[in-house]
């Protein structure tokens, strides 16, 4: 049978193993519960990531901000004025006048247009296709040229026309006017420049002598 003295000091010994290990048991919970909760404050990594500004936004713009190099050439090319053909004036209006301006010729006194006039001379008289010329211009025909025929001899001073033109009216005019005859165009001069064709000879009067 033990004693009460020898009893007594074991006592207080498991009282303070008791202690230590709520001591234990409590520091453990805390530990594991502050270990949860520091896990739950961290950020994720891939927050941090995706919450990073792009790296372009240090200059100030973003790539797709940036207009391509295609799109200012366009933008300047099209603020250029256009310079059209158009605008520059035409060719046609430093020419000179059309031909159609050239007045008609003139009209005798019956209306019947005077034709130009070619006065060739086949006399033995010097200068008689200049005088017959003279004649003629003084009665309001056009002489387009005066000079000789010497592709044979003409009996008598002599009018020509082109058979179905105008030239026969004014060539019959002019006749009447020199006391000339009147004829059709034979083969010597039919292939000569268009108008009547006067060709004197040695009885060639002139009109004056018909006053």
């Amino acid at each position: 049978m033990t004693s009460p003295e020898s009893a007594s000091p074991s006592r207080p010994a498991k009282a303070a193993g008791f202690a230590l290990l709520g001591v234990a048991a409590v520091a453990l919970v805390i530990g594991v519960i502050s270990l949860f909760a520091g896990d739950s404050d961290a950020p994720p990594a891939a927050e941090g990531t995706t919450s990073a500004p792009p790296a372009a936004t240090s200059s100030g713009s973003t790539a797709s901000e940036q207009p391509p190099a295609s799109t200012s050439a366009s933008n300047s090319a099209s603020s250029a004025p256009a310079s059209t053909p158009s605008s520059a004036p035409p060719a046609a209006t430093s020419s000179s006048p059309a031909t159609s301006a050239v007045p008609p010729p003139p009209v005798t006194q019956t209306g019947v247009a005077k034709v130009p006039v070619r006065v060739y001379n086949n006399s033995t008289v010097t200068g008689l296709a200049s005088k017959a010329s003279d004649e003629v211009r003084a009665n309001g025909w056009t002489v387009a040229e005066t000079g000789n025929y010497s592709s044979g001899t003409i009996p008598t001073t002599t009018v020509y026309f082109r058979p179905g033109t105008d030239e026969e009216a004014s060539a019959r005019e002019l006749a009447g006017l020199l006391r000339a005859r009147v004829e059709p165009r034979f083969d010597g001069i039919q292939s000569a420049a268009a108008g009547i064709i006067l060709i004197v000879t040695n009885d060639f009067q002139g009109a004056s002598k018909n006053k």
